[in-house]
C-alpha cells in the first residue's frame, strides 16, 4: 500500500484558499490537512468551523482536521456538520480521551490521537483500541516551516510495533519532505502531512508527485 499525501493548509496562501485547495486536489492529494489552533494550546491562531465549511464546499477529497486546542470536544459537532472526515485530538489536551474519541466516532468521523514530540507513547497505549489513526508530531505544534525532529522516525517504528497485527493508520506531520519520506514510510508511517514541501513549491503537482515517489522508494 502506498503512502497517502495530505497537504497542510497551514502553509497555503490564506488570501486564496479556494485556489490553493483546487491546485492540490487536481495534483492528486489524498487528503487535505487542516490545522485548527486556539492560541492557547499552541501560540498561534488559525481558523474554525466556518472556514472549514466553506472549504468543504469546494473540496472533493476528505478533510483531515488536527485540533490543537485546549478543549476539543465542543468543536467536534461543528466539524462533522462542516463535512470533516477525520479528527485528531491531542493526548496532552484531552481530559477524558476515551469519551472524546467515542464522541468523534459517534459523529461518523474517524477518530485520531495526536502526540507531541516529547510525549511518550505510553500516554496513548491504552487508548489505541479506541482510535482509528495516530498523528505523530515530528515538530513542536503551532507553526509551519519547522525543522524535522529525526528521533520521530524511531518513535514511529515503536508505535508500529505497539499496534502490530492491526491496520492502524500512522500519520506524521512536521518537516516532512522528499528527503525523509522514504525513512518515515519504512518506519511505519502511512500518511504524510506536508506543508511547505507542497505549498512552498511553484508546481504543486510536481511537488506531490516527487513526495509520493520518494515515499514509495521510487527513483526519479
Amino acid at each position: 500500500m502506498s503512502a497517502r499525501i495530505a497537504p497542510s493548509l497551514l502553509a497555503a496562501d490564506f488570501a486564496h484558499l479556494g485556489r490553493e485547495v483546487a491546485e492540490v486536489q487536481a495534483a492528486g492529494a489524498d487528503l487535505l490537512h487542516l490545522d485548527i489552533m486556539d492560541g492557547c494550546f499552541v501560540p498561534n491562531l488559525t481558523f474554525g468551523p466556518l472556514v472549514v465549511q466553506q472549504l468543504a464546499a469546494c473540496c472533493a477529497i476528505p478533510l483531515d482536521a488536527h485540533l490543537m486546542v485546549v478543549d476539543p470536544d465542543p468543536l467536534v459537532g461543528e466539524l462533522a456538520a462542516a463535512g470533516v472526515r477525520r479528527v485528531a485530538i491531542h493526548v496532552e489536551a484531552a481530559r477524558h480521551l476515551h469519551l472524546s474519541l467515542a464522541g468523534i466516532r459517534g459523529r461518523g468521523m474517524a477518530a485520531g490521537i495526536a502526540i507531541n514530540p516529547a510525549t511518550a507513547l505510553c500516554a496513548l497505549s491504552d487508548a489505541l483500541p479506541f482510535t482509528d489513526f495516530v498523528l505523530v508530531m515530528s515538530v513542536n505544534p503551532g507553526f509551519g516551516g519547522q525543522r524535522f525532529i529525526p528521533e520521530s522516525i524511531d518513535k514511529i517504528g515503536r508505535l508500529r510495533a505497539m499496534c502490530a497485527g492491526r491496520d492502524l493508520d500512522i500519520t506524521v506531520d512536521g518537516g516532512v519532505g522528499p528527503d525523509n519520506a522514504a525513512a518515515l514510510v519504512a518506519a511505519g508511517a502511512t500518511t504524510l502531512v506536508a506543508g511547505s514541501a507542497i505549498f512552498g513549491a511553484s508546481d504543486r503537482g510536481a511537488a506531490i508527485a516527487e513526495l509520493r515517489r520518494c515515499a514509495n522508494g521510487e527513483r526519479p
